[in-house]
């Protein structure tokens, strides 16, 4: 079954056609209602006192009323000389006494008084309607007196406004003008409105369905980056149109997109060469290991007790660089991976550096390095997660005693700002080439310059030590010169 795709545009033009016909159709009714009731008003204001004259000027009614047919003789009279009346006698009680023979017979036999005694006490609030005796339940204006006889009020005088005739040729003649007239105006408003309609609504659609194409082709290339970057459109950023919002919005998306898959993809090469160099790095202490175990198991005879000893030695210093090397890996997609909570806490920073100060003072003492802290005396607390920031401190210690000479400094500096505590670890080692500062926080990189010791280094400590401060809100910068040390810097919140 063939369905129709009907679009915003036709969709909000059907909508407004049919919101437009239904007012008309309310306007008119309305307009038709007030003109009848203004017309009552000026015709029942023009004749309200047509009974009344009547009575005071008729001698059959101006003495009360004796002679019934001498009366309907007399509203058969006055229908002749004026057919857009009808005449009714009344009893005081609103029973209809006699009436104009013409008329025939009538739907009711009495009139309710209520409108009636309204009118006579109030005749300016107008129109005032009464009950019609040719229907069970039309009402029309009239004109009412009261005639009275020497013992009082002996009835009404009621006059229909308008009667039947008249609102037979009333009606004819309103049936035919008012439908040409509401058929003209309908034709030429609804021709009207819609020209209007396809010049508006188009010019305030197409931008949506520029859009809803865009997002169709975006859709059907499976977000190929040749079709984000056609689809993107100049819309107006700061416009008061939704629709140029929503475009820039949906340009802000591709972009993000696209940056998204080349990140993803960069991601996806760096850990194609980071699972190669790791796979290298794991296969040298592993065959080491594997080495002296398969010689200690074949010649353990043979072998002296020193011989073995030293195999031994041997392979647990390769057991221990490949664990280290194993817990750097799990530590480093573990951070990557984002697996990490942070117990924030506050305490001082100057304590903790100076733990971590004396945990390399053998070392130190070895290399003949010093290890001072700036000032000697200072109280500074910090708000941050104080296992993690001892794992970066000492990670960047132990690069710089690695990186120092025997005779060198390393000055742990402590400097206060407003709302910030920055730290300095600085070292008068070899330093770092500039060309080579942009990439030491990368996973694997090794500057040219590094130096050699008994453990296995495969260039995650530093990448450790950026992801682990960028969870704790904060960075690590660096400034180095070959030849005249290294700076490693960081900053954390001071504590209220």
């Amino acid at each position: 079954m063939l369905k129709l795709k009907i679009c915003f545009y036709q969709r909000l033009a059907i909508s407004l056609v049919v919101v437009f016909v239904l007012v008309l159709g309310v306007f008119f009714m309305a307009s038709v209602h007030l003109q009848r009731v203004t017309q009552n008003e000026a015709e029942q204001r023009l004749h309200l006192t047509l009974a009344e004259h009547l009575v005071n000027d008729n001698p059959i009614l101006a003495q009360g009323i004796y002679d019934y047919a001498a009366l309907n003789n007399l509203f058969h009279t006055l229908m002749v000389m004026g057919p857009s009346f009808e005449f009714y006698y009344l009893s005081p009680q609103g029973q209809i006494l006699t009436y104009s023979a013409e008329l025939g017979p009538l739907a009711r036999d009495s009139i309710n008084l209520a409108p009636v005694l309204s009118l006579l006490e109030e005749p300016d609030k107008l129109p005032v309607t009464g009950d019609d005796p040719r229907s069970q339940t039309a009402t029309k204006i009239f004109s009412a007196a009261p005639v009275y006889n020497n013992n009082g009020l002996q009835g009404y005088i009621y006059v229909i406004i308008g009667g039947q005739a008249y609102d037979s040729i009333l009606a004819g003649l309103n049936r035919s003008s008012a439908m040409q007239q509401f058929a003209l105006f309908a034709g030429a408003s609804l021709v009207f409105l819609c020209v209007a309609l396809l010049v508006l609504f188009k010019s305030f659609t197409r931008p949506m369905k520029i859009l809803s194409d865009d997002m169709d082709r975006v859709r059907a290339a499976d977000f190929a980056k040749d079709v984000n970057h056609q689809v993107i459109k100049p819309w107006k950023r700061e416009s008061h149109n939704e629709v140029h919002r929503l475009g820039c919005a949906f340009n802000d998306m591709l972009l993000h997109i696209e940056a998204q898959f080349e990140k993803l993809q960069h991601t996806d090469t760096q850990r194609r060469i980071l699972l190669a160099d790791l796979s290298h790095d794991l296969r040298t202490p592993l065959a080491n290991l594997q080495g002296y175990i398969e010689t200690l198991d074949i010649q353990n005879d043979i072998l002296s007790p020193h011989e073995r000893k030293r195999f031994v030695q041997i392979s647990l210093k390769n057991a221990r660089n490949l664990k280290r090397l194993i817990d750097q890996l799990f530590e480093l997609a573990y951070l990557e991976a984002g697996q990490v909570t942070l117990n924030q806490e506050t305490f001082s920073l100057a304590e903790l550096l100076q733990d971590i100060a004396a945990k390399f003072a053998i070392k130190a003492e070895e290399k003949n390095v010093a290890i001072q802290l700036e000032p000697a005396a200072v109280d500074h607390y910090v708000v941050a997660d104080i296992g993690k920031l001892e794992r970066v401190l000492t990670n960047l210690i132990d690069n710089a005693l690695r990186h120092t000479d025997s005779g060198g400094v390393i000055t742990l500096a402590i400097t206060r700002s407003a709302d910030n505590i920055r730290v300095d670890i600085k070292d008068t080692g070899n330093g770092i080439s500039e060309n080579e500062l942009a990439f030491i926080f990368d996973a694997r990189y090794q500057a040219s310059n590094q130096c050699k010791d008994s453990q296995l280094h495969a260039g995650l400590g530093l990448a450790i030590c950026k992801k682990l401060m960028q969870l704790l809100g904060s960075d690590v910068t660096v400034s180095s010169e070959v030849g005249s040390g290294t700076c490693f810097s960081l900053e954390l919140p001071a504590a209220q």
